[in-house]
């Protein structure tokens, strides 16, 4: 199977960090408990770093001149957490505004954010899913295309965890195909949302995983979760990836072809040369499903 390369299709900007270039490779979500040891030296297994813009947009001082010199020095890709994209309140065109400044800002051309919302007259602090209805599909791609037109940049979305069943009329995989097409954005594909939605919604996560439209994927997330019970996982980004969830990672490569995946811990956070370990199995994941590069491909490299 061939390595894939990666960018933000259509409209984008190419930044400071390179931007213009594929993105490829294993990466690693930026926490603040980890700014200082990855300023000092960022290990080259880390291929690009992803940052939660809401925690970056309005910090100055010491962090942001930190955060500053890395997105200077390292290529980024940026996950929201506020963007709300199935709310019944009003798109919120003014942070959308200054979404777009912080991206142009530090010259992160990739976007992406949750298939929720999270907010009605106030924020919510926790990602509430959407409807699987025909109606929400229509009413979300609209809100997407509105981002996309202010951001300037075609956006991903990720399929989300959620616990609680919904009064619906399509499935979760239908959901999701229906809003990547008719929004006309690409996917963040989670490979531990899916295995954590399988066991609370006991559906086949291979089955689930390849239907989904490869061609759209922008990046992939791989992450740890809690046992709450049997028939229980929560979406933690707590824990170490369990074993279950490297094998959907591995038919991903096996099904779409080897894409930039990113290491998500956002608590519980080891010390970083854990974090590496974790980073460098995906890197040895790629490689064992990395075809080699044909006489013609190498000729023109």
């Amino acid at each position: 199977m061939a390595v894939r390369t990666f960018g933000a299709r259509g409209r984008g900007v190419a930044g400071m960090n390179g931007d213009a270039l594929p993105l490829q490779g294993a990466g690693l979500g930026l926490r603040r408990a980890l700014l200082d040891a990855l300023s000092a030296d960022a290990p080259s297994a880390i291929s690009f770093f992803e940052a939660t813009p809401e925690n970056w947009m309005q910090v100055g001082g010491r962090l942001g001149r930190s955060f500053r010199a890395m997105t200077e020095r390292h290529r980024f890709v940026s996950h929201g957490l506020s963007l709300s994209i199935g709310s019944p309140a009003p798109l919120d065109e003014t942070f959308v505004r200054d979404l777009k400044r912080f991206l142009d800002t530090h010259g992160i051309a990739d976007y992406t954010e949750h298939l929720t919302y999270c907010s009605d007259d106030g924020h919510l602090y926790d990602l509430m899913p959407i409807p699987f209805t025909e109606e929400a599909v229509e009413y979300v791609a609209a809100r997407v295309r509105r981002v996309q037109d202010i951001l300037e940049r075609r956006i991903a979305l990720e399929n989300a965890s959620y616990y609680a069943t919904l009064a619906t009329d399509l499935s979760e995989l239908q959901f999701v195909r229906a809003v990547l097409d008719r929004a006309d954005c690409d996917l963040l594909l989670d490979v531990n949302n899916i295995y954590v939605n399988s066991i609370n919604h006991r559906y086949d996560p291979v089955a689930f995983l390849e239907a989904l439209p490869g061609e759209r994927v922008r990046y992939v997330h791989v992450a740890g979760h809690y046992v709450e019970a049997e028939d229980l996982r929560v979406d933690t980004h707590g824990a170490d990836v369990i074993d279950p969830v490297w094998d959907l990672l591995e038919r991903a490569y096996r099904r779409f072809g080897v894409m930039p995946t990113l290491l998500e811990r956002d608590f519980n956070i080891p010390p970083l040369p854990e974090l590496l370990a974790e980073v460098e199995h995906i890197r040895t994941l790629q490689a064992r499903h990395a075809a080699p590069a044909t006489a013609a491909e190498r000729v023109r490299v």
